[in-house]
């Protein structure tokens, strides 16, 4: 069986259809679209040339290929579990977050083999090396401290790679189980202890108010009785002034030879006699002047004596 050149030859619609083809086939390998946040390298024979920006771009067809895809946006990378031995030789379980954008597609996609690795390893290291030159106290009390060291260190590791490292977080730092219940006791041990310290300060500030309330109290009891005696002192000098001048009024009377001043004088006297007496609290006898007349008359035969006297 023989064939001609004949029976191979394509009509029309063949050939449109596979100029269409080979068109859209141009088409897709001249023209890139890239997406907002990535940016694509572009390899010429092997050789790193240029990078595609987020929007359309055009290639050299069948020379120019796209290398690598690289995400422009801010990524977060999780840090395993890793156990590190502080400074004072304590077991401690680190958990943290390395959060990083990269900022130059080329270094990161030919500086750096696996990025993403390289990155997870830089950091573990770190934080084994920055963690194990510091005690426990100061892991549990010093986070911000930690997560700026790390920034620095890994930051500037990560230069070369073309890689911004925003943030370090350590996440958790947990002790062993025994050193955490020690912790717990020792916790409460000064708890207990500021508390007793509170009331026994409470206590002494009491009684100090106490005691400065009774003295002030006796203070003013003793300014009271101080007050109280003054003032009793200066009745009886008045009580006693104004006796003197009723004397000297009484002898001035008797002088000009006034009766009555007499018979007032003596009167007087007999009656303070009788009123200290009733007052006194050994007294048994109760006096009673039963002739006050004849007392009065007692005086005045008296007086009348002393004026036939006179």
């Amino acid at each position: 069986m023989s064939f001609s050149p004949s029976d191979f030859s394509f009509g029309p619609a063949a050939s449109v259809l596979l100029f269409v083809f080979l068109a859209l086939f141009f088409v897709f390998q001249t023209v890139k679209t890239v997406p907002q946040g990535f940016q694509w390298t572009v390899e010429r024979f092997g050789r790193y040339i240029r990078t595609l920006k987020p929007g359309l771009n055009i290639l050299v067809p069948f020379i120019d290929k796209v290398g690598h895809r690289i995400n422009m946006m801010e990524q977060v990378l999780d840090i395993p579990k890793q156990e590190v031995i502080s400074k004072d030789n304590a077991n401690v379980t680190i958990d943290a977050v390395c959060f990083f954008q990269i900022i130059n597609p080329a270094q990161a996609a030919y500086e750096v083999s696996d990025l993403i690795l390289s990155i997870l390893n830089l950091t573990m290291t770190n934080i084994r090396t920055v963690l194990g030159e510091m005690e426990l106290d100061e892991m549990l009390s010093k986070r911000e401290l930690i997560n700026a060291k790390l920034l620095e260190v890994i930051d500037l590791a990560t230069n070369p790679w073309g890689v911004k490292v925003t943030r370090i977080e350590i996440k958790d730092v947990r002790p062993p189980e025994q050193l955490v219940a020690a912790m717990n006791a020792q916790m409460k041990a000064e708890r207990t202890k500021r508390a007793t310290v509170l009331e026994a300060e409470g206590e002494k500030a009491a009684a100090i108010l106490v005691a400065e309330g009774k003295k002030e109290a006796e203070i003013r009891e003793a300014e009271g009785r101080k007050q109280a005696e003054i003032l009793r002192a200066e009745a009886r000098e008045r009580s006693a002034e104004a006796e003197a001048r009723a004397t000297d009024v009484v002898s001035a009377s008797i002088g000009r030879g006034n009766i009555a001043a007499i018979q007032y004088f003596v009167a007087l006297k007999y009656t303070e006699a009788l009123q200290n007496i009733g007052l006194s609290g050994s007294s048994k006898v109760l006096m009673v002047p039963v002739d006050a007349a004849g007392l009065m008359g007692a005086v005045a035969g008296v007086t009348d004596l002393l004026r036939e006297k006179k």
